[in-house]
């Protein structure tokens, strides 16, 4: 209840005497919002990671956004059916529809469906909790037992304390663990920064990449704050297609620097999410072992991205997000607002991004 009240309390802050000009409020608003924004170090046992920046100040940054007379509200996420592309990684997910049924004795007629099988935390619009990912010592050779007692996760935390046993749930660093996502996020339009083409399998968006779209798109001197939500624009989503049919979306794809990640780390972002489906860059045949990892990145690490924002950064992650309208109404900042499910020790779960903010601004 209290958290309610401080976002009812801050939309009044920007409310009150009726509604000013949007530039005039956002610009007030990110000044007043830098010195309410915690930084790290974070408490002893944190299981969140950057999102503990979140609070009065993003949700101030938020406010005005929703305050804006000609705000829009867009849905960064897909439709999910059992026909939309599957991720090679994730058990494929299957839905059964339930017929028509009622209750004797009443007017009631009511309907359902269940999940028959698969993984719906790692298909269609997805966000990753930071125990997704560890790190070995050492890389595995591919021989033996696989050595999960050795992973060391976000925040110091071993294979032990969060996931003891095959068949146990993460006892630390669950999804369940993230906190309501509201804040202002940045949309980087890498795709019109590439010349108006979609960027291709493998390609990579780098530290000067993005420095650069924030000087085109008019946000160098706003820059990325800390607590941000960073969306990144690539057009790989317009090989999303349902019913999937010999899409290439899943095979490959372009996806973040490995400089670009330190980058946004040390601007403290809260989460990242690209329109692609590994945020990180995959060559095409990777996944088949006939190509090699991107360029830049640690040894051992094909996907350093995940390895990096998940396991070190404690930055959460969204793929196969849906930007393509969000960068056609050129929405460079925005409110967004991110719930994942609450289910218990779970590595990821399906979740509906949403941004509100006005086109051309």
């Amino acid at each position: 209840m209290k958290k309610l009240l401080g976002v009812v309390a801050t939309l009044a802050l920007v409310g009150a005497g009726g509604a000013f000009a949007q530039s005039d409020g956002l610009a007030d608003a990110v000044e007043r919002s830098k010195t309410m924004v915690p930084s790290p170090p974070w408490g002893e046992g944190d299981q969140v990671g950057m999102a503990n920046a979140l609070g009065q100040g993003t949700w101030l940054r938020c406010a005005a956004h929703l305050a804006a007379p000609d705000a829009k509200a867009y849905e960064l996420s897909h439709e999910r059916s059992n026909t939309m592309p599957l991720s090679p990684f994730g058990v494929p997910l299957k839905y059964v529809y339930r017929p028509t049924v009622g209750i004797p004795g009443t007017l009631h007629a009511f309907n359902g469906e269940q999940v028959e099988s698969g993984e719906p935390g790692a298909q269609g619009t997805q966000m990753d909790a930071l125990g997704h990912f560890a790190i070995l010592p050492k890389a595995w050779d591919g021989q033996g037992e696989f050595p999960a007692g050795t992973a060391q996760y976000y925040g110091g935390y071993s294979q032990d304390e969060v996931k003891p046993a095959p068949d146990s749930p993460l006892l630390k660093l669950g999804i369940e663990h993230v906190p309501p996502i509201v804040t202002s996020a940045v949309l980087l339009d890498a795709k019109a920064h590439n010349g108006g083409e979609a960027l291709g399998a493998g390609d990579r968006v780098t530290t000067a990449d993005i420095e650069a779209m924030l000087e085109s798109q008019g946000l160098a001197e706003r820059g990325i704050l800390p607590g941000d939500v960073v969306y990144i624009h690539t057009g790989w989503s317009e090989n999303w297609q349902d019913p999937a049919g010999d899409t290439p979306y899943y095979g490959m794809g372009p996806g973040l620097a490995y400089d670009a990640a330190q980058y946004l780390a040390e601007k403290r972002i809260v989460l990242l999410a690209l329109d692609n489906p590994f945020t990180d860059p995959v060559n095409d045949g990777a996944l088949q072992g006939k190509a090699g990892p991107p360029e830049g990145v640690p040894d051992g690490q094909p996907f350093a991205i995940h390895s990096f924002n998940l396991a070190e950064a404690g930055i959460h992650q969204i793929q196969n997000a849906r930007l393509g309208d969000l960068a056609a109404d050129k929405v460079w900042t925005s409110c967004t607002m991110i719930l994942p499910l609450r289910s218990r020790g779970g590595s990821g779960s399906p979740v509906r991004p949403v941004s509100i903010g006005v086109p051309g601004a």
